[in-house]
């Protein structure tokens, strides 16, 4: 894969509770291809899982690319594209002085992210987009692979 492949990824998180078992998937398209890929923890929250859905899908991009990334999650599309740049210049602390959930994730999120060109898009979770539907029932199966 590279910069001339353009890769469409949708991920989604589910957590059958909160904080509960929770499930990741991502939808991978490329060329004429299609990858889905899933995993689950056992205690865990819906936003790590929303986030660990993109950091696996980008661990499966081994090169340089073109990306389109689309999510449900407001909490990963705002926080990748708005609020780290002011967490990383505040040593990891909101705007409340508080530290950042879930900095061991944003942390390999930048990391991994810094390696593409990646368009970050907002898409609402159940509404018939079925990209995300088909990563939102990946991601809820996984939870049953726990």
């Amino acid at each position: 894969m590279n910069e001339k492949v353009i890769i469409n990824i949708w991920t989604d998180g589910a957590c059958s509770g909160n904080p509960g078992p929770g499930g990741w998937g991502a939808l991978i398209k490329y060329d004429n291809s299609t990858k889905e890929i899933s995993g689950s923890e056992k205690n865990t929250t819906n936003n790590r899982m929303e986030m660990m859905a993109v950091i696996e899908a980008l661990k499966y991009i081994d090169t340089e690319s073109k990306i389109n990334i689309y999510t449900d999650s407001k909490y990963v599309k705002e926080g990748i594209t708005n609020w780290i740049t002011g967490w990383k210049k505040n040593n990891w602390k909101n705007s409340k002085k508080n530290d950042v959930k879930n900095k061991d994730l944003w942390v390999v999120l930048d990391i991994l992210s810094q390696k593409h060109n990646i368009s970050w898009n907002w898409v609402k979770g159940h509404s018939g987009n079925i990209e995300n539907d088909i990563a939102d029932k990946l991601a809820t199966q996984a939870i049953d692979q726990n």
